[in-house]
């Protein structure tokens, strides 16, 4: 008997510069994994979610959109694109201590196994922050 592969899948929402967009942005996720049987990761990948598509909102003026993708071992990554250049902590310098923003994604370095960020050029111009979310260990 052969090994049993699971395909990969990935899906990408774009959600225009709107205060609901982060709402949408956890339904949708909570749908998608649902129906890819990674409910394990819900809760702490719509905290994640809902972060990084509300900093977009707040920090930018243009839309964003939202990429799911399955990854090995039942893990999964989340990456949101926005307009804006600027890498916020804890993808980029902590915030000053007397900073007013930045501290939000605290929540980053605390739940999420990994992440990351990349400015991109051309004709999506901006950035992606990205965090990965395992299944909780046995």
């Amino acid at each position: 008997m052969g090994a049993t592969v699971t395909p990969s899948w990935a899906y990408t929402l774009h959600l225009p510069h709107d205060p609901r967009a982060a709402g949408i942005a956890r339904t949708t996720l909570r749908a998608v994994l649902h129906r890819h049987g990674m409910t394990a990761l819900a809760d702490t990948a719509e905290l994640l979610t809902s972060e990084l598509v509300s900093n977009s909102y707040r920090h930018t003026r243009g839309p964003c959109a939202l990429r799911l993708r399955a990854m090995a071992a039942g893990r999964l990554r989340v990456g949101v694109w926005d307009t804006g250049p600027d890498i916020p902590s804890p993808f980029g310098p902590e915030p000053a201590g007397d900073a007013e923003d930045g501290r939000g994604l605290v929540l980053v370095r605390l739940c999420a196994d990994r992440y990351g960020s990349y400015r991109l050029n051309g004709a999506h111009a901006g950035k992606l922050l990205w965090v990965e979310c395992a299944p909780p260990a046995l």
